[in-house]
């Protein structure tokens, strides 16, 4: 988040009332080269987040077709059924972050038991 601070408040063309990014570093206490790897990391990390958002679509659209019921393992399984490459890991993950989970269904017992 600092580094978001200081791309937001740096001096520019159009911000000409802006601080320099050597003293703004300085008083957040990160260091130059880490806001510029970040800067450079930005385009990539932007795409990864474009990419999870349409994986998280079609989680949900797998999701919703199984009326709900599908977890984490029959939702990997779908989605390498068409053709995505994926973690069961990350399924959890984006699952768990995005709120859905599937139903757990339990096995009926009968209430006599035959000797």
């Amino acid at each position: 988040m600092r580094y978001a601070f200081i791309d937001a408040e740096k001096a520019t063309e159009t911000n000409p009332g802006g601080h320099s990014v050597a003293l703004m570093c300085r008083v957040l206490g990160v260091s130059r080269s880490g806001y510029y790897a970040y800067l450079a990391a930005r385009p990539a990390a932007e795409e990864q987040a474009r990419q999870e958002d349409e994986l998280v679509a079609e989680i949900r659209h797998i999701h919703d077709a199984s009326r709900r019921a599908y977890g984490a393992p029959r939702i990997t399984a779908a989605l390498r059924r068409n053709g995505h490459q994926v973690n069961h890991k990350r399924v959890e993950r984006m699952m768990r972050e995005h709120d859905i989970c599937g139903i757990t269904r339990r096995r009926r017992r009968g209430l006599t038991r035959p000797d």
